[in-house]
């Protein structure tokens, strides 16, 4: 609930930044690895959003992204579906992650 609540706080912020009224949808990055529930996210936006003028109306979609990582052991890019699996390449646990950690508003639309 509240990474919901920081969401729409920064809605409301960009809102009195850039002088727009509504926003109508939020497109948000997910990443596998963020320990965030994308279905969380999903059913607590509409209840917390209801409270803001600015993001009231506002459809939330998700975008999930997946984890990837960096195998130092051989030198590979590869997919991880948990942050400490093994490399599906190799099975050396010396992985460095460079994506599906993260959690960001990636596009706006708005009135």
């Amino acid at each position: 609930m509240s990474l919901t609540e920081g969401v729409v706080r920064i809605l409301e912020e960009q809102a009195a930044q850039h002088g727009f009224a509504k926003v109508k949808t939020v497109w948000l990055e997910i990443g596998a690895l963020s320990s965030v529930d994308p279905e969380s996210m999903l059913f607590c936006f509409d209840a917390v959003a209801k409270g803001s003028p600015v993001a009231a109306e506002a459809k939330l979609e998700v975008i999930r992204l997946p984890g990837r990582a960096f195998c130092l052991g051989c030198g590979q890019d590869v997919v991880v579906e948990n942050r400490f699996d093994p490399c599906p390449q190799c099975g050396g646990f010396g992985l460095r992650v460079t994506q599906g950690d993260e959690m960001r508003i990636k596009e706006l639309e708005v009135e």
